[in-house]
Formats: structure tokens, sequence, C-alpha cells
């Protein structure tokens, strides 16, 4: 890769699309050279703001515009579609997605295909493994500080949809809870336990007919000798804000972490907590939290000395397996 500024575009601009166009835009030696949006009024805003940057309707616009790599922040029903569309017709080697991967199993699998003969970049945008808390609690793990792990447990929660009913539509359109906050804590455990299973899942319709709000099930190592559990729900009072809360059980002590901070009690009775503010906790340029800078820039960097970026598509669809192993098996209750 050549000194030369890396050309990126950018497919969606909901909340997420805009915020990692704005990232990418003050990125050194990164220019943002094109954005592809579907609604027409949201493209009439953007070319009055992105003064001279194409502003397109569909990603096979991209075409010939000579970009190094393009941000996929669609809706989840769209990311196979439009990832493969940069791959088939050679728009840019280099691809990022935001989580989950794809709408299921089947498609990650054809996408990881797809990358694998394109040779370039790829990468997931699962958000919490550049929070410096679970950063911190990973490196702590890793160093045994409490010794072998012996279980584990993992909450997310969400307010999203409490106390609605009657109208699954409206939840469904997302994914339902597995694909969303379910996705992250799966992401979560296969980080920092490698490869699990998972069995005995429960999942609960509160919002509607076929809807899934709430998910309950079990983790495992093939050989038994780590076991945890996973419960998400966005109908959960009181979070005015998703919250993901990792509790890992070791032989000598526990970590608990969420993205605020992570605290660790030993056998010996020794405890502490780290919050954000200890971990240094900066980036250089803020904007919807230092993680997001931290996932774009180390992305760039990857790109730049072509390093592997983590989570890979890969990994990712690791997610979405799992995912449909508890959709499909899972014991339902309406």
């Amino acid at each position: 890769m050549t000194s030369e500024s890396l050309r990126i575009g950018v497919v969606g601009l909901g909340k997420m699309g805009l915020l990692h166009a704005s990232i990418l835009n003050i990125l050194p030696g990164v220019e943002l050279a094109a954005v592809c949006e579907k609604g027409s009024f949201t493209r009439k805003l953007v070319k009055k703001v992105l003064n001279g940057i194409p502003v397109v309707g569909d990603v096979s616009e991209f075409s010939g515009l000579n970009l190094d790599a393009v941000f996929v922040t669609t809706s989840t029903l769209s990311h196979f579609s439009v990832a493969k569309t940069v791959y088939q017709k050679q728009i840019a080697r280099h691809l990022f997605i935001e989580k989950p991967l794809t709408w299921n199993y089947v498609q990650s699998k054809e996408l990881c295909e797809l990358a694998a003969r394109n040779g370039g970049v790829n990468m997931v945008g699962y958000l919490r493994r550049f929070m410096v808390t679970f950063m911190k609690a990973k490196e702590l793990l890793n160093q045994g500080v409490i010794g072998e792990p012996v279980s584990f447990k993992v909450n997310g929660f969400s307010s999203d949809f409490y106390g609605i009913s009657g109208n699954s539509k409206m939840s469904m359109v997302r994914g339902g809870v597995l694909r969303d906050l379910g996705s992250y804590a799966i992401d979560i455990a296969l980080w920092f336990f490698g490869e699990l299973e998972a069995k005995s899942a429960s999942i609960e319709s509160l919002t509607g007919l076929n809807a899934e709000d709430a998910v309950h099930f079990i983790m495992e190592k093939k050989n038994g000798l780590l076991k945890g559990e996973v419960s998400v729900s966005w109908c959960a009072e009181g979070y005015r804000m998703p919250e993901v809360i990792l509790t890992v059980e070791g032989s000598k002590g526990n970590i608990e972490v969420n993205d605020d901070k992570v605290g660790v009690k030993l056998e010996n009775g020794k405890a502490s907590t780290l919050y954000r503010v200890n971990l240094d906790d900066t980036a250089q340029f803020w904007l919807g939290g230092p993680e997001y800078y931290r996932e774009d820039s180390y992305f760039v960097d990857c790109v730049r000395n072509n390093l592997v970026a983590e989570p890979t598509f890969d990994a990712a669809s690791k997610v979405d397996f799992l995912i449909d192993v508890i959709l499909g098996d899972g014991e339902r209750h309406e």
C-alpha cells in the first residue's frame, strides 16, 4: 500500500453511516470519496453538505470511482446484496460491514468465500471489542488474574420495546433481539473463550406473534469444561441505553465488565474496579464514543499495512451460525 490517501465509500446514511462517514472524513490519510443512500430526500441534503463528493443512489454507481474500501452501514437485510455487488463489480478490495455480517449463515458463508477470493481486508463492526473496559477484561483474563475460567454469564438488555405489544413488525424489522443485542453477546463470548456451542434455547414473543424479543440459551465448550448462560431482551425495564454485561467465574475469583467499568474480585478478598476514565479512554476525534474512532482507525491501519482485521468475516460468520442454530432449535413461547 502506498502513502497515498485511502479512498473510502460509505453505503447507507442512517445514524451509523453518518457516524462512520464523519470519522473517516477526518482520519489522516483517508479520503471520504463517495457515499451511497437510497433515500432521495437524504441524498439531496447530503449533496449540499458534502461539497463535490459523489452522492449516489445505488452501490453499483461506485464503479469507476477507484475506491480502496467500502463501509456497509445499511440495514442487516441488505448487507449481503450490497457486499456481493462490491465484490462482483470489483468496486473495492477492502470491506467493512456493521454487525451482524448478514441475515443468516448461508449468506455469511458465501460472503466469506467471496472475500477470500477477493483477497482484501474484511472486518465486521462488533464495537465492544474496541471498548476499553472489555479490552481490559480480556487482558486480565488472558493474564490468568482469576485463574482458569469455569463459567460465564452474558446479559444484554435494553428498553427499546418495553411495554409495546401487538405490533411485532416494529421489532422484526431490526431482525429480532438475537441479531441485535444477541449478536453482541455471542461475539463477546466467542472473543473471550473461543469455539462454543449453543443449546437449550428459549425464545419469547412479547411484542406480538412470531416476534423474537427475549432469548435465553446455554453456551459451552465441546469438552464440557466451560459453560455459560446468555440472556438478551429489548423489552427490559429501566435501560436508557442498551447494556451488555459479562461475568466470568474463575478458579481464583471473578471478573464483571460492562460498557462503563470492569471489576475484579479474588478469593483472597482483594477487589478492584476500573472505570472508563481510569483506562485512557481517549481518541483524537470523539463522536458517539472513542471506541468508534478506535474501530475505524484500526481498520484503516490494517488496510494500509495489509494486516488481518479482527473480527474478520470468518469470525463474524460463527456468530451468524450460532444465531441460526438458536432460532432453529429454540423452544418458542408466544
